[in-house]
């Protein structure tokens, strides 16, 4: 029975849900891979007391919030203090209904035409619960570390947007499963759009507070900033919703540049059609493919976290607004000029000569060093 009440509400919210749940799946066991990762880098182990590799870890954490003492400053704005860790949660958990993590409609929870438009909106909201737990803390470290926040996440909310716009140009949509039925008859957006996708790339750190970008939370200086007074179940809901908004952004990356479920170009491939066809087996194929890429991206942020230090602040600002902004101007003239000169397909050749050029770059014999005076080189 397919009643209006069915078809608009009840399967919607049964979908969420199934989509929630998996992702907080995702979220638990991103904070036992990252560990792990983190451990393989640094040549340490990690976790690895409890359970078979420290797997019960991802049970023991939650317990340990559960149980430990919710301590509140005693000249802390109570209302305010509580707000803090729940507002970046809710757009967090919402977004994740207009996100489509596989062929439409079945594996689509709702489809709004201007679905990214949507997204960004609620996205963007998620900096308020941290300035409001900073202020609300009535602690100095607090506040700076909120401050720092709301600099470095407005700052970086607008190459964010502005990679974006030369994707739209080239779709001519909001809609987030037009994008990506875009890039199965032509290419994925990573292409025509290199520059782009590195802009966005860089900005959904920044966004994410995340190494190299974590100045927010600069423990070496500010303590454990914005959530320095925060506690238990409190604390917890601040690390969830930063690991939530992490899937929301790779969840973008793929669909916007990537060609969310698809592995196809050009109509070849696993298209949408294709894996229509299939029935429901090409429906969840099409998701394990939309997941896959997703965990890819999230590995690179286990990636630049063991990887690159910590920026200054000025260093930061500087990076945010005097290169990124700028270099996304310039992909949005430039995209204007090649879709109103007709060649499209020529940001593609473009696009593909500039990931040539930079493995080249990158995967290029190093020269040997030459012998110091006075010693004799000894053949390998």
């Amino acid at each position: 029975m397919n009643t209006p009440l069915m078809h608009y509400l009840v399967w919607p919210l049964v979908k969420f849900l199934i989509a929630f749940i998996i992702v907080q799946v995702l979220v638990a066991a991103m904070n036992w891979i990252e560990r792990r990762l983190l451990g393989l880098f640094q040549a340490r182990l990690g976790p690895n007391r409890v359970g078979y590799k420290g797997l019960l870890q991802i049970i023991a954490d939650p317990v340990k919030f559960l149980l430990k003492e919710d301590i509140v400053p005693a000249s802390a704005e109570k209302v305010a203090y509580f707000l803090g860790p729940i507002l970046p949660l809710i757009p967090a958990f919402i977004v994740f209904c207009l996100i489509p993590f596989g062929p439409p409609p079945t594996f689509t929870v709702t489809r709004v035409n201007v679905g990214l438009l949507l997204i960004l909106a609620l996205t963007s909201t998620g900096v308020y619960g941290i300035i409001l737990g900073g202020w609300a803390s009535n602690n100095k470290y607090s506040l700076m570390g909120g401050l720092r926040s709301a600099a470095q996440m407005v700052s970086y909310e607008v190459p964010f947007g502005l990679s974006i716009v030369g994707v739209l140009m080239i779709c001519g949509s909001l809609d987030l499963v037009t994008i990506v039925r875009y890039q199965e008859t032509n290419a994925w957006n990573f292409l025509p759009q290199i520059v782009a996708c590195f802009i966005f790339l860089v900005a959904m750190n920044a966004e994410n507070n995340r190494t190299p970008f974590d100045l927010p939370e600069a423990e070496s200086e500010l303590v454990a900033g914005y959530h320095t007074e925060y506690s238990a179940m409190k604390f917890a809901f601040f690390m969830l919703a930063e690991f939530s908004m992490m899937i929301v952004n790779s969840c973008l990356m793929v669909t916007l540049f990537f060609g969310g479920w698809t592995l196809g170009m050009f109509g070849i491939g696993l298209t949408t059609d294709v894996l229509r066809h299939m029935g429901m087996f090409g429906g969840i194929l099409g998701t394990l493919i939309f997941v896959t890429k997703v965990m890819l991206f999230m590995l690179i942020y286990v990636w630049f976290r063991a990887t690159f230090p910590r920026f200054r602040f000025d260093q930061l600002m500087d990076l945010g607004w005097k290169w990124m902004i700028p270099l996304a101007l310039g992909n949005i003239f430039v995209t204007a000029i090649f879709i109103l000169a007709g060649q499209e397909r020529l940001m593609y050749w473009i696009g593909i000569v500039s990931i040539g050029l930079a493995a080249m770059y990158l995967f290029k014999p190093k020269p040997k060093r030459a012998a110091a005076p006075g010693k004799v080189a000894h053949a390998s």
